[in-house]
């Protein structure tokens, strides 16, 4: 009891403390979970298998881990290496591919396809953030989508807030599709041995129709304010940015591009060819490394690391729930308020990961709920996949409802900010929460009709 108290508080003064936004996140969650090791583990439960199970080194030096033929094995207990491991590599070959100038090229070509007209950019920008972000990072998708978009907007004279709100939307809703569009999926399809395919054939169909919504939402929402401005005047096309002055090594640029189109094969082949996440992230960081030669020293300096710390110290705490047993009692609170009917469990578990996602990181709530919809499977018989889902898209879109809900929502503002556009949480609520509660309901109802 003292144990499950102690890892509890652990837990939810390290929600508080990330919510507030006064530390950094990852000095946050390598403390709390320090201190779950010291104190949960420790002095209340004297229980070192804990801490071993809960560190996780073992299963990296299995072949398991690296290869598996047939379904992957579950790995919730702990550090999700995996996880961790998959994340690193993709950050490695992000890097490679910006510093040769992709992303800006990518951006620009698209832009100069539609001849730099505002509401075709808008739409295309839109596809291309969802699109992107079904590979990419998010807040890799937003960093560059939305500084282009600022720079196109000086152009051509428009407010750039209304593209970069729904480029963002569109970032966390791609990221729903796919095992490695969003952290919260990683998380997941690692955890439960969910490959690629898994994804992208059932919370991919939901992201695809989703997405046809969002695009007419978004154009009728903006539309009026991305008009050019009546008394402008033309703008010259000669001021039109050329597309190939954005590639800053061409060599480099096409290595990259061919590196990024393996990645995307290894993904969407993984469950058959018996290849791991962690592998495929090893083997991208690593073969991106070699082609960035004398500049790997740059993309490595570039990498986020502290994205890395934090998701180490999140499962440790994490980890402390689960050995003492409080997401247990979590799935069994939840088994009674739906009396085991999977209906209502689902909508329970979308609306309060959608609206938790809105307020908390969905990061650290996906990898609270993994074992708590483990253990409502288990216990009231329903299936997992189902529930996973759920889970996968609530946390996914709730995050797009508040500036604070999603990493990628924090760089999109940011950027506008700093380029003398600031988003008030008015403005940004007023748009994105509809969309955000319609694309909820899209989800609940899909579920329901397909699964049940």
């Amino acid at each position: 009891m003292i144990s499950q108290i102690a890892a509890a508080v652990i837990f939810i003064i390290m929600f508080l403390l990330i919510i507030m936004d006064k530390i950094e996140r990852h000095v946050i969650t390598l403390l709390c979970g320090l201190a779950t090791l010291v104190i949960v583990f420790g002095i209340c439960m004297h229980n070192m298998d804990a801490i071993i199970e809960t560190i996780n080194f073992k299963p990296i030096f299995t072949l398991d881990f690296w290869y598996h033929a047939g379904t992957a094995s579950e790995n919730t207990a702990g550090i999700n290496w995996p996880t961790i491991i998959f994340i690193a590599g993709m950050m490695i070959m992000v890097e490679g591919m910006a510093r040769t100038g992709f992303f800006r090229w990518l951006c620009m070509f698209i832009a100069s396809k539609v001849k730099f007209k505002v509401i075709p950019i808008l739409i295309m920008f839109m596809l291309l953030s969802g699109v992107l972000a079904m590979f990419i990072d998010s807040i890799t998708v937003i960093l560059f989508l939305a500084a282009v978009t600022v720079e196109l907007a000086q152009i051509l004279k428009f407010n750039p807030v209304p593209m970069i709100l729904a480029e963002v939307f569109c970032a966390n809703l791609g990221g729903s599709a796919t095992m490695c569009g969003d952290p919260p999926n990683i998380i997941i399809g690692t955890a439960l041995g969910y490959s690629f395919a898994d994804f992208i054939t059932n919370t991919g169909i939901i992201a695809f129709a989703a997405m046809i919504f969002t695009l007419i939402f978004f154009y009728f929402a903006f539309r009026n304010e991305l008009k050019p401005k009546e008394g402008s005047e033309p703008i010259n096309p000669s001021e039109f940015p050329n597309p190939s002055e954005m590639i800053e090594d061409k060599k480099g640029f096409i290595v990259s591009t061919i590196i990024f189109l393996i990645a995307v094969v290894m993904l969407i082949t993984h469950a058959q060819t018996g290849l791991t996440v962690a592998f495929i992230g090893v083997f991208i960081g690593g073969i991106t490394l070699i082609a960035a030669g004398k500049h790997a020293k740059w993309v490595l300096h570039h990498v986020d690391y502290k994205t890395l710390l934090f998701f180490v110290g999140l499962f440790i705490v994490v980890g402390g729930l689960e050995q003492t047993h409080v997401l247990e009692l979590i799935a069994e609170f939840i088994g009674k308020i739906s009396g085991g009917n999977l209906m209502i469990m689902i909508a329970i578990i979308i609306w309060v990961s959608g609206i938790a996602s809105a307020f908390v990181d969905n990061i650290p709530f996906a990898a609270t709920m993994i074992p708590v919809i483990k253990t409502l499977a288990a216990a009231n018989g329903v299936d997992l996949e189902t529930l996973s889902w759920a889970l996968a898209m609530g946390t996914d879109i709730g995050g797009s409802a508040t500036p604070i809900g999603a990493s990628a929502n924090v760089v999109g503002t940011s950027v506008a900010a700093k380029a003398g556009y600031p988003v008030t949480w008015g403005r940004y609520c007023k748009f994105m929460v509809p969309a955000s509660v319609v694309v909820l309901v899209i989800s609940t109802l899909f579920i329901w009709v397909r699964y049940l």
